[in-house]
């Protein structure tokens, strides 16, 4: 039989979920990297005045890459238990999980830079000329 559905169920899942995500940070080199881009990008969009429509495609490009940065890990944490020792089906199954990360990650690089171009040259061409109105900001 089903358990019913708790709120305090619910609150459980959510703490095991924010565990793998600091599981994730403590064990991959990657999320780290990942972390710092999601903050530069964060933090130079705040400094551009992004719109919220474009807030919305930087936010789902971080999910992305986040999304898949997650899955790799719980790829390579089976992987690892399954079989410990070298075998090339878990090596190619390890592979393909951190290929999906690299495109996400060019496909957010992509997203990311057509969002904050205009933004970053309009700040850049209003400070060489402060009398300039920026198209973004209208």
């Amino acid at each position: 039989m089903r358990p019913h559905f708790t709120l305090a169920a619910r609150i459980k899942s959510f703490g095991y979920a924010l565990e793998g995500l600091a599981l994730m940070l403590k064990t991959q080199h990657n999320a780290w990297l990942h972390l710092i881009a999601s903050v530069l990008v964060a933090g130079l969009a705040w400094w551009c005045g992004v719109s919220a429509a474009d807030w919305r495609w930087l936010l789902l490009a971080m999910a992305m890459v986040w999304g898949a940065e997650a899955m790799n890990t719980a790829v390579e944490f089976v992987c690892d238990v399954v079989s410990p020792q070298y075998a090339l089906a878990v090596k190619g199954a390890k592979d393909v999980a951190a290929g999906a990360v690299l495109i996400a990650a060019v496909a957010a690089a992509g997203i990311g830079a057509l969002t904050l171009w205009p933004y970053v040259e309009d700040r850049v061409v209003s400070s060489m000329n402060p009398e300039r109105v920026s198209w973004t900001r209208q």
